[in-house]
């Protein structure tokens, strides 16, 4: 095992970056193609997340595929001395998908640190789960507003391309 990330790491990330196979052992099916030991794979991999070359392996589903049409970004003006512990908060409530700090953007009438995604059946539904958000956040939220997806976006990350 190595702790920079070599050839081999590079093809697992290269082979893994579409996703993993729709097979009973996804795992083994990619060890496969690649010419190595299950073991090795899942150790290399579980050595990538632990030095943060990768992050995570999951699931991105079509969430408008699933029946579940009315998404919306929700945005939030929280107190910067409390972000982190409402941030981790909202991010493990069930129905948010995505939950990220990011940067105000004052200069451009963006005041919002805080996104969370929340998908639902109804706009409905997805107005009473951001009241629910609200609530955790309480005094430490100034103000906050919703964004309705209109289309999925292309979803991918970074892109290696394989060598040989």
């Amino acid at each position: 095992m190595t702790t920079a990330t070599d050839i081999a790491d590079r093809e697992i990330i290269a082979e893994l970056q579409a996703g993993l196979p729709l097979v009973p052992e996804p795992y083994a099916e990619v060890a496969s193609r690649l010419g190595m030991a299950e073991e090795d794979l899942i150790q290399r991999i579980q050595a990538m997340k632990d030095q943060g070359v990768i992050r995570r392996i999951a699931a991105a589903p079509n969430h408008y595929k699933l029946g579940m049409v009315a998404n919306g970004m929700t945005v939030w003006d929280v107190e910067d001395a409390r972000i982190a512990e409402l941030g981790a908060q909202i991010g493990a409530l069930p129905y948010v998908t995505h939950c990220y700090e990011r940067p105000r953007a004052p200069e451009a009438g963006w005041t919002y640190n805080l996104f969370a995604m929340v998908h639902g059946d109804t706009r409905e539904e997805v107005e009473a789960k951001r009241a629910e958000i609200a609530e955790t956040l309480g005094d430490a939220c100034r103000t906050h507003s919703i964004l309705y997806s209109k289309r999925i976006l292309k979803k991918t990350g970074l892109r290696l391309r394989k060598r040989g």
